[in-house]
Formats: C-alpha cells, sequence, structure tokens
C-alpha cells in the first residue's frame, strides 16, 4: 500500500485512521471500494429470539430477558457472572475478560438481548462472552431485521470495526459516494448495489451461500468478467510487442521430423502446426501446450526449438528439476544429432569447464539449443540471440522466471509452456485468456493404458509377495507414500517406516528411499541408481509426481490412496506404462473410506484419460489443486468459485467480446473495481 496515500483514501470514513489501515491492508483491503468485495465468512442469526427454555446445547442462540444475578466470583481467574431469565427458564453469561462497569451496567431487573453459543455448565446452560444489547427504559429489546455477517479478519481488527467499515461503503455506493460501475444489457440485471446489500446483509429466509442466489451469481459473474478482461488486455498489450519471425526455420524442422524412429500423431501434427503458424509471425507467441503424461509434448517441443534454430535464432527448454532436465537433453540428443542442431545442458551440476563452453558458445549468438534449470537464467549465461523459450512443468516455476526466460534475448522470444497436468477446459478460459491453449488429447501408438484397481491396505502382505514375483519378472516398482514420518495427525504410513518393512519382508529385493527432505545431490544420485535398474523397489513421497522415465518400471503402489486427490493420482500413476510392457497402479487405502473419498478412488480406476479426471477433481475438490493461481497469473478470486461457477465461467468469453466492443468504458471500470492493485499479478 501507498502509505502516505492511504490516509487520503480513507478520509471519508469513520474510525480508519493509519493503524486500521494498516490492519485492512493485511486484508488485501487497500481502497474503500475493496470493503464490498471482502465477503463475510459466515452468518450469524440474530433476528429470532429463542425460549431460553427451548435452548439446545451447541447452538448459537438469541435470548431476552430479565438480569437476575450479575457478581464477580474470585478464584484463580476473576470471572464476570450473569444470570438472565425470561419465564421458561435461566441461562449463564460468564465473562474472564471485564471491566468494572459492566457490572454496573448489568443491573438487577434491567432486560438485555444476549447472542452466544449455548453450552453445558455446572448450573445449566451457559454463554462464554455473549454478545449483550440493553433495552432502553420502557422499550422493547432491539433485534436485527437481517443476518450478521462475520468477516475473515486479523489481529487487532474487530468485527465491530469490520462490519462498521463494510456498512458505511454500503451506504456510500447506495447514495452515490462511492463509485462503482454498471453494466450494460443483461449482465446488470441485478443492481450492484442491491447484490452486495444482498450479500452482506441477507434476510433470514435466503441462502446467501447458494449458487442459486442471485445476488451471488451477479457478483461472481462480474468479478469472472473482470479477469477475462483484465487478461484479455495483457494479450493484446503483448501482441503488439516485436518478436523474431522464424517462417524461415521450415527446413530445418521437416529435417528433424524425418529423422524421428516413429510418426506423429495426428494430435502432434495438428499441435505442432498451430505453434509453426505462431512462431512465423512477427509477435510473441503465448502458447500452452498441455497433454496427459506421456503423449509426446516434447517431440512438438522439439520441433518448435528446430525451427528457431533454423531461422538462425536460440532456444532453451527450461524444466524444474536436474534429472528432468537430463531426461529432456537425453531425449533430444539423437533427434537433434540427425538434424544438425547443436545442443547443450546447462544445470547446476554441469561441470564448470563444460559451463564455459556453453555458456561462451550461447553469448557469441551461435544458433543453438540449451537444456537446462534455472541455471539457464542464472549468473553469467545469456542468449542475446534466444527466439522460443519452451517451459516444462510451468506450475513448477514462478512468473518471474518464466519472464527471465522469455526476455533474455533481443526483443521479446515466443513462450511455450508446457503441463502434463490437464487443465479442464473451463478452468483454461479463465486462467488463460492471456494465452493460446494447445492440447494434445491422443495417446501415442503401442502404449498400453495402465491397470488400475483400488485394494484395502488388509491385503498389503498379498501385495508385497506380488511386488517380489513382479522384481523377480525383472521388473521395478514404485510405492508411493504421502507423508514422509510418521504423523498421528494424519494416521498415515511414513515413508521411512514403509521402506524398512519392505526391505525386511523382501531380502532378495533391492530397496531404496527418496523423499522431499533429501539433499538434492542425494536424491539425484538414488533416482539415477532406478533409471540404470540398480534399484528394484523405489519406497518415495510425492517427489517422484514429476519425474524421469522408467519404462521398465511396471508397478505403482499407492499408500494411503484416499487422502490424495485426483489430479495427484492421475501423475503418479504416470511414472508407470512409459514402457511397451503392460503397467499396473494400486490405490492402497485405509478403511472406512469415505464417500468422497471412495467417489475420487473410483473415478481413477475407472478412467485413464487425464482431461475426464480433471474435470472430475474440478467437480470433487474445486480448482486448488489444478493449479496455483500466483503461478497463472490470475489475481486472488473474491467471490467467485471456479468450480462452484462452471456455468458462468461459460458466458464470460462471449460477454467480454460485447462488453469491449460496445462499452469500453464500463470495462476499465469493471476492471478496476474487481483488480485493483492486484492488475499486475494479470500484467505479470
Amino acid at each position: 500500500m501507498n502509505r502516505e496515500a492511504a490516509p487520503g483514501r480513507w478520509k471519508a470514513f469513520r474510525g480508519i485512521g493509519p493503524r486500521i489501515a494498516e490492519r485492512l491492508e493485511a486484508l488485501g483491503i487497500e481502497r474503500p471500494e475493496a470493503l464490498l468485495t471482502h465477503l463475510p465468512l459466515r452468518y450469524e442469526d440474530r433476528t429470532r429470539v429463542t425460549p431460553i427454555g427451548s435452548v439446545v446445547p451447541g447452538e448459537q442462540v438469541l435470548v431476552v430477558g430479565e438480569i437476575l444475578l450479575s457478581e464477580v466470583v474470585r478464584g484463580r481467574r476473576p470471572m464476570l457472572v450473569v444470570r438472565i431469565g425470561d419465564g421458561t427458564g435461566y441461562v449463564t453469561a460468564r465473562f474472564f475478560h471485564f471491566q468494572a462497569r459492566m457490572r454496573q451496567a448489568f443491573a438487577r431487573g434491567s432486560r438485555y438481548a444476549c447472542f452466544g453459543e449455548a453450552r453445558p455448565g455446572r448450573n445449566g446452560l451457559e454463554l462464554v462472552h455473549p454478545v449483550m444489547r440493553r433495552a432502553p427504559p420502557g422499550e422493547s429489546v432491539p433485534v436485527e431485521s437481517t443476518l450478521t455477517p462475520v468477516y475473515p479478519t486479523v489481529s487487532g481488527l474487530s468485527q465491530a470495526v469490520l462490519r462498521r467499515a463494510v456498512g458505511q461503503a454500503l451506504d456510500d455506493v447506495r447514495r452515490g459516494r462511492l463509485h462503482t460501475y454498471e453494466l450494460p444489457g443483461a449482465e446488470g440485471r441485478e443492481p450492484l448495489a442491491d447484490a452486495f446489500r444482498a450479500i452482506h446483509h441477507p434476510a433470514p429466509e435466503d441462502a446467501p451461500a447458494s449458487p442459486d442466489n442471485p445476488a451471488l451469481q451477479r457478483l461472481a459473474f462480474d468479478e469472472l468478467l473482470a479477469h477475462h478482461i483484465a487478461l484479455r488486455r495483457v494479450r493484446h498489450e503483448r501482441r503488439a510487442e516485436a518478436a523474431p519471425e522464424l517462417g524461415k526455420g521450415g527446413t530445418r524442422a521437416r529435417q528433424l521430423l524425418d529423422a524421428l524412429p516413429f510418426a506423429l500423431t495426428g494430435a502432434q501434427r495438428r499441435v505442432a502446426d498451430e505453434i509453426a503458424a505462431d512462431v512465423a509471425g512477427a509477435h510473441p507467441m503465448r502458447r500452452l501446450l498441455q497433454g496427459d503424461v506421456g503423449s509426446g509434448k516434447t517431440v512438438v517441443a522439439a520441433l518448435a526449438l528446430a525451427r528457431a534454430v533454423g531461422a538462425g535464432w536460440q532456444g532453451a527448454l527450461m524444466a524444474p528439476t536436474e534429472l528432468l532436465a537430463e531426461q529432456h537433453f537425453r531425449t533430444l540428443g539423437p533427434w537433434f544429432g540427425q538434424a544438425g542442431i547443436a545442443l547443450g545442458l546447462l544445470t547446476g551440476g554441469t561441470p564448470a569447464a563444460e559451463r564455459r563452453h556453453w555458456q561462451e558458445r550461447a553469448a557469441s549468438g551461435e544458433a543453438l539449443v540449451l537444456v537446462g534449470t534455472h541455471a539457464l537464467i542464472a549468473g553469467a549465461t545469456t542468449l542475446p540471440r534466444l527466439a522460443l523459450a519452451v517451459v516444462d512443468e510451468q506450475h513448477r516455476f514462478g512468473v518471474g522466471q518464466r519472464l527471465a526466460l522469455a526476455g533474455g534475448g533481443e526483443g521479446t522470444a515466443h513462450q511455450l509452456v508446457m503441463t502434463a497436468t490437464p487443465i479442464p477446459r473451463t478452468l483454461a478460459m479463465a486462467l488463460y485468456a492471456d494465452l493460446d491453449v494447445s492440447t494434445i488429447d491422443e495417446r501415442p501408438p503401442g502404449r498400453e493404458p495402465v491397470v488400475t484397481a483400488v485394494m484395502s491396505e488388509e491385503r498389503r502382505a498379498e501385495l508385497v509377495a506380488r511386488i517380489g514375483r513382479v522384481v523377480g519378472e525383472g521388473r521395478q516398482v514404485y510405492w508411493v507414500c504421502p507423508l514422509i514420518e510418521e504423523s498421528e495427525a494424519l494416521d498415515a504410513q511414513a515413508a521411512e517406516k514403509t521402506a524398512a518393512a519392505l526391505t525386511e519382508a523382501l531380502p532378495q529385493v533391492r530397496v531404496a528411499l527418496i523423499h522431499g527432505r533429501l539433499p538434492a545431490a542425494e536424491k539425484d544420485a538414488i533416482m539415477r541408481r532406478f533409471v540404470a535398474g540398480e534399484v528394484d523397489l523405489l519406497v518415495a513421497t510425492t517427489v517422484i509426481e514429476v519425474g524421469v522415465d522408467v519404462p521398465n518400471a511396471t508397478l505403482m503402489v499407492i499408500e494411503n490412496a484416499e487422502r490424495l486427490g485426483l489430479a495427484q493420482l492421475h501423475q503418479l500413476r504416470g511414472r508407470v506404462g512409459r514402457g511397451a510392457a503392460q503397467s499396473h497402479c494400486v490405490l492402497l487405502y485405509r478403511p472406512p473410506l469415505s464417500a468422497r473419498a471412495r467417489d475420487r478412488l473410483s473415478a481413477v480406476r475407472a478412467s485413464d484419460d487425464g482431461f475426464a479426471i480433471a474435470e472430475a477433481d474440478l467437480r470433487l475438490r474445486g480448482p486448488g489443486e489444478l493449479v496455483g493461481t500466483r503461478q497463472a497469473g490470475l489475481a486472488r478470486l473474491k467471490v467467485a468459485d471456479l468450480a462452484r461457477d462452471r456455468e458462468l465461467l461459460a458466458r464470460v468469453p462471449q460477454a467480454a467480446e460485447r462488453l469491449l466492443r460496445d462499452a469500453p468504458e464500463a470495462a476499465g471500470w469493471l476492471v478496476g473495481f474487481w483488480l485493483g492493485e492486484d492488475v499486475r499479478y494479470a500484467a505479470a
């Protein structure tokens, strides 16, 4: 927050000085309009009075009665005890933090409304630190007409201050003192001021969190529309930048295609043509390439990199780990060698002399391709004629790392980001409005689907015996555990304990353990031994979710599978089935299964289609596990929910077209209102 400007922003708001403004900033509320989009976590019903004799323990209730007793009880911890009765019974209110004047305020005979959670006590029902409101003499006790919001907050910022500030913002919108926006046409059907008031102060009979609530739908749609328009603007601005034209590189790409030991699938050819058309233009490509595990994204990226070299430019492929970078290097090496393309490897483990060799060749502007980790953007590495930056497993990198790679050359490089985590169409529309999306949705020939079984851990001994048989046939096995050490909180098998037990049960099997707490060099060494066939059974945490190809591994066991999401289970399963032999995955669970866990495991068993599984994951768990919003470049959603609001998402692109065409000024107000200073995330 601009601390000099902050007091001015809140000048018209009673009770908001620099200290409160700072706490509001910690909640992401940096301007008065943002109070409107700071939605309640839940609501309290202070509209209905419950006779004390009808109060049920555990419920939040509003009771109205006369003060029968008010006294301070001494002890290790003094407390103020107030007894309230209404003729049907009585309750006791206890205050552990109180001031002397409170005892005077709760004078015997006075009438109060008392709201809180009823709990069993020594002498009947009790309410600890309830909200108390006194009725003026001769008048009835005041009762709320709408539900009372309870907001997310931080230390030092009370609900009372938040409610007062939001209430003033709502009044300022109604009076026209706080400017918002209105949308023309169908999108503006529910007046904005009414929608906000209905969400912050709903009537008792309303269901403010229901997906069918008109006010919630209006606000969610507006927010999704604002994000979409902001990302489209970013896309438009980027397309105004200059980028190398790689149309002359087609000959080298055809040479590479002829050198491949296999034919491309129809989906690979289609996506390669989409990329070729993009990089032939004078403006930077920004394309997301998504495809299931093993769908053949790497060869499509290789063809694009060949075009860059063929046009006299440089290319780079950045992977999240040294092992994955080395795998790409080994895969691309034979292809590029036959096509006459210079290929170098730069990782943290590259020997110094070799590193200097490739850095010098790259700095000279030579047409080549470098494969590596973040070492590509660190230290003395420069790619002055970089024309194409390919980023693998894009969700593992931050926005800044990707931009540092793509912006390293003359002008702006084309950028291709790849992910093996399929993104449902509805999510792609919301998250990647600034990108073109290509999808490889066809399995290469010869790849058999992985046979998946769901098994109770009560059959563990049977499974261990099966591992012995698989290893005896010369195959390798993964056993995945979600935790490194035992945890009473999660009650899951620990990888260390499992590795020890399997070593004891299978003395003839070579067992190794890998997890995220090991030093990077040790993890790489263990994985290299597994790749080389020196380890038969690899016990691992989910650190292997994105890993190298081991075609000889044909069995995957996932322990406590009921604790993992669909997308993660599918990614882990993708570590097997990389060769011609039939592979199997066993989802080992601890009974009893909840209904939701049963649905997840059934969905994975029923399908090996990553896109179908991603749609199911979105439906069952929401978008959080599929893509991180910071990595995607999407600012924080405040009202909308990408799983709940799927039908609204489908209407967003067309509505954005109309709004930008017919009312660009309203579109500007919309984006400014919903994103404010968060526009910087979209711009990244």
